[in-house]
């Protein structure tokens, strides 16, 4: 990874060391932050001890961001326009970074310091769009082109849903737990067992659900936060150092060959489907792979990018054949390509069949741009699962005894945790981001509405304000510091 700095200048460089730093921080600080979430119910039943706990639950954050894939990190940084990301200086990508980074950074802090269960990707993505519409603004580009907005309106339904799904789901299974198991032990808070039973610990089998389900929260928290911060350090080292991350470097010949047959593939497609789509790509006109690139991506030169994508990399074998120039035209080809055949998608004019290969052809056309060196994702576990195992304690009396007027019971504790697995599972497999934080607190307070415990409408308030201010705080925060920074700096 050292390599990365060789032949940068020095301002570049340390800026390059302190905007890692910053993502570090951001992912450990996110740790403590909206882990404690995962950690809540399992500490406040006595079902583990807080050390044991938070140990166990920062390896789960640290494989699943091992094992999570990239997904999701593209995800965030597709919230970008594919224009804006080719284009950014070096100066502007810093800013924007720093921008982003510094609002999440402060955000989290504030509301960790109150105890006050916010959420991480709310910050973030709040940070994202106010970069993104103010550099569109700053460029004098129509409002909408700074955002992404397709991908903003996924991201955007995934996080207003999930947390929604999850006081719905938490307080039908808990329901479901009353009535299979009415009188059992489970619907017990630890106080209440304790007086009544003498005992300190959940039920056996009370206890291994609250336990394993805990893990699996910490575990799927783990692939889809985690997976954000390693977004971020992609935006950073394919916004400072592109010669070496445009192309994922580690490329095999197979994948490259995949790459090349995708596009082949992918010009057959439309010529195929000409009659609907002649118009809208400009296939009856002549193309010329040799003509430079245009500054934004234009449907009516995708047979011309195909043709390039397919002579840049005719018989290439390692991507280290091709000069830093000849790379980064490949990849700003290939991101349009796709973002292409995403817009032909939305279209509704492919039959099934070839809309089903358009997807297909979609994944092998970003196989080696979409990527993560194993050193990033490595180190972004890690902060993520150091993060984990310190600062818990505040979040979790919140989770724990705040937010109903009365205790958690076990079986409130397992229908939360069991909800937000499957609700984050979900997210992951479909590469959305959302809340784990507003997951798992909305099961707890479905669970406590559907038990008749009441929600303590203090903190319930405080919570759904902080949601609230959450992502207009972060995107007028985050434009603020990208506007003054490029106008100070004339970036």
């Amino acid at each position: 990874m050292f390599d990365l700095f060789s032949g940068l200048p020095l301002a570049v460089g340390l800026s390059l060391v302190l905007a890692l730093t910053l993502v570090l921080v951001f992912e450990f600080i996110n740790g403590f932050h909206d882990t404690a979430n995962a950690v809540a119910t399992v500490i406040y039943t006595k079902a583990m001890p807080p050390h044991l706990a938070v140990f166990f639950s920062g390896i789960c954050n640290f494989l699943g961001v091992l094992l999570g894939g990239v997904g999701v990190a593209y995800a965030i940084v597709h919230l970008l326009p594919v224009d804006m990301l080719l284009n950014l200086n070096n100066g502007r990508s810093l800013a924007m970074v720093f921008s982003m980074l510094i609002t999440a950074i402060a955000w989290n802090l504030g509301t960790w310091y109150f105890g006050i269960p916010a959420s991480s990707s709310h910050t973030l993505i709040g940070a994202i769009l106010g970069v993104g519409l103010t550099n569109g603004l700053l460029t004098g580009l129509p409002i909408g082109a700074g955002i992404n907005w397709g991908k903003a309106l996924d991201v955007g339904l995934s996080l207003i849903i999930s947390p929604l799904a999850g006081f719905v789901v938490a307080a039908l299974l808990l329901l479901g737990l009353k009535k299979l198991f009415a009188g059992s032990k489970m619907h017990k808070t630890p106080e209440e067992r304790r007086a009544i039973n003498d005992k300190k610990h959940p039920p056996f089998w009370n206890r291994l659900v609250l336990v394993l389900s805990a893990l699996c929260v910490s575990f799927v928290h783990g692939s889809n936060d985690g997976q954000k911060g390693i977004g971020l350090v992609m935006l950073v080292l394919i916004g400072i150092v592109p010669a070496q991350f445009v192309l994922n470097p580690a490329s095999t010949p197979y994948q490259i060959q995949r790459t090349y047959d995708a596009a082949a593939h992918l010009n057959d497609l439309y010529l195929r489907n000409q009659a609907v789509l002649g118009d809208y790509l400009a296939i009856r006109q002549s193309h010329n792979p040799e003509l430079p690139p245009a500054p934004r991506c234009n449907p009516q030169n995708t047979l011309s990018a195909i043709q390039a994508v397919r002579h840049s990399l005719d018989g290439v074998r390692t991507y280290d054949e091709l000069s830093p120039d000849t790379r980064g035209r490949v990849r700003r080809h290939l991101l349009c390509l796709d973002d292409t055949a995403r817009k032909v998608a939305s279209l509704g004019v492919l039959p099934a069949g070839e809309a089903a290969d358009l997807r297909r052809l979609r994944t092998d056309l970003s196989a080696t741009t979409e990527y993560a060196p194993l050193w990033v994702i490595a180190a972004v576990a890690l902060a993520l699962g150091l993060g984990t195992m310190v600062g818990w304690r505040r979040v979790v009396r919140t989770v724990g005894e705040k937010i109903g007027k009365q205790g958690m019971t076990y079986a409130q504790g397992m229908a939360a945790q069991i909800t937000a697995v499957g609700a984050i599972g979900i997210a992951n497999a479909f590469s959305l981001p959302v809340s784990t934080t507003q997951v798992l607190s909305s099961g707890v307070a479905g669970a406590m509405v559907a038990n008749r415990s009441g929600l303590h409408n203090g903190t319930v308030r405080t919570i759904l304000l902080a949601w609230l201010l959450t992502f207009p705080a972060s995107m007028l925060l985050s434009a603020g510091l990208f506007a003054l920074a490029v106008l100070t700096l004339g970036l």
